[in-house]
């Protein structure tokens, strides 16, 4: 499983076959300084980590929010150079968390190719289980899938954690049914709150102009609340469960 820690072992044609770009799109955004360095091996052959993946992936979430790459060195410019893969991934699912969702259709060979990795019927059934594809194939293609490209890399290391299948399905039946709960209470919240009462000014051209600017920002708001209250929480709920052991 792929970890922060990892040494960068990617040639250029492997980032670029797991970032499902072209080996020019990478090699051009190194030179715009959007990507950091590879680390220079023997031979003097550039690899890549984990961080260029992310770094990659949420390049690509920008350009989906219609941003120029001149705003997206500003953007990038702006977050602290320490940041894990893990803190870049975080940071992309927030920004995509705004976006229309939208699934890339892949065969079992291109589904390999950016898992980086052979992928078993059991691995199928695994990422299946975690949200992160559903089969697409019909007789003309049977293995076809539809797949969620900035889940793939994370359902991909977590096919390494020892966990049943059944426990996963568990897990994700427990995250639909609170976060749909959430989501409900906090759109009632919304409607009852501040839509309904702006309705009632929507004459008011400072009520517009405020209420346009909220829409705007809402969702990320809401969606980074959630994500600071749930890793709190979570990490306050482990360290009791096992303080004793």
């Amino acid at each position: 499983m792929a970890t922060d820690t990892e040494e960068p072992t990617l040639t250029v044609d492997e980032l670029a076959a797991r970032a499902g770009v072209t080996v020019r799109t990478v090699r051009f955004y190194s030179t715009r300084g959007l990507l950091p360095p590879p680390a220079i091996g023997p031979r003097r052959v550039g690899h890549y980590g984990p961080g260029h993946l992310s770094r990659l992936a949420l390049i690509e979430e920008l350009q989906h929010q219609g941003m120029t790459l001149a705003a997206i060195e500003r953007y990038l410019e702006q977050l602290p150079e320490d940041l894990s893969a893990h803190d870049l991934a975080v940071h992309r699912a927030l920004v995509a968390s705004w976006v229309p969702d939208s699934a890339e259709e892949a065969s079992h060979s291109d589904l390999e190719r950016r898992a980086g990795r052979p992928l078993s019927e059991e691995d199928i059934d695994r990422l299946s289980a975690m949200g992160v594809l559903e089969r697409a194939g019909g007789a003309d293609d049977p293995d076809g899938y539809r797949l969620d490209p900035g889940l793939l890399r994370l359902g991909v290391q977590l096919l390494d954690v020892p966990i049943a299948h059944e426990t996963i399905l568990a897990a994700r039946t427990v995250l639909l049914e609170h976060t749909r709960s959430a989501a409900h209470e906090l759109t009632r919240l919304f409607r009852d709150e501040v839509w309904n009462p702006y309705r009632e000014r929507e004459s008011d051209p400072e009520q517009v102009a405020a209420m346009k600017s909220l829409s705007a920002h809402m969702q990320p708001m809401v969606v980074q609340a959630l994500v600071t209250a749930f890793q709190r929480s979570l990490k306050e709920e482990l360290r009791a469960a096992f303080a004793t052991e």
